[in-house]
């Protein structure tokens, strides 16, 4: 009896450690961010969310998931903070590169509030980090669904932004599809290498690429 009371401890104590939320505002060594294709994300989970940034009238390709402090191992995550939360009209104005109003909500809740910036000035860094990063001319929209080497991926998007090592860029799939693409910035947005924790790139010869629709 006395050594399951210690082993149910033991296994306490490392969930509330895997957990890792709840750490100090602003503290962080860098950020990743995070660059999903849409038409792959609807295949794998937005069709059947029925969301609103899948909806036929929609032509996302490339849209922002999210802009995440992170340490050089690990991440924080639901940091506590003063600062108000956002407003609808904040929320509603990164749809446009968000794909939905509510993944911007969700991004503040969970990782927004590590950042140490107020939720205005949160949403105007992930702006600024959309923006610099340059889309390589053949993934900005395809017309049919292709297969693909993964690894093809990281190398346009070195290619196409002068600076970026392949150790500052991942790419991620699922489901044998091509998911994110994320990329390591310093606090002041410029590239920096990827920690060990992120940077796992996807080895799939064959990942596919749904089309814009």
């Amino acid at each position: 009896m006395r050594a399951l009371k210690l082993l149910s401890l033991v296994v306490g104590l490392m969930a509330s450690q895997a957990r890792a939320d709840g750490e100090k505002s602003g503290v962080f060594d860098y950020y990743v961010m995070a660059l999903s294709w849409s038409p792959n994300w609807c295949a794998l989970e937005g069709d059947a969310r029925s969301s609103p940034q899948c909806h036929p009238r929609e032509d996302f390709g490339w849209v922002l998931h999210g802009v995440w402090p992170q340490y050089h191992q690990g991440w924080p995550a639901f940091c506590p903070t003063t600062e108000p939360q956002p407003t609808r009209r904040m929320t509603d104005e990164m749809a446009g590169i968000m794909g939905t109003s509510g993944l911007a909500w969700y991004q503040w809740k969970k990782h927004g509030v590590c950042s140490g910036l107020s939720a205005s000035a949160y949403y105007d860094l992930s702006r600024r980090a959309y923006a610099q990063v340059r889309i390589p001319q053949a993934f900005r929209k395809l017309e049919k669904q292709v297969k693909l080497p993964a690894s093809l991926i990281e190398e346009a998007f070195v290619a196409a932004n002068p600076g970026m090592t392949p150790d500052m860029v991942t790419v991620t799939c699922d489901d044998g599809y091509i998911q994110e693409v994320r990329v390591c910035l310093s606090k002041t947005l410029a590239p920096v290498p990827c920690g060990r924790d992120v940077a796992r790139d996807c080895r799939l010869k064959d990942a596919l690429f749904d089309p814009v629709r």
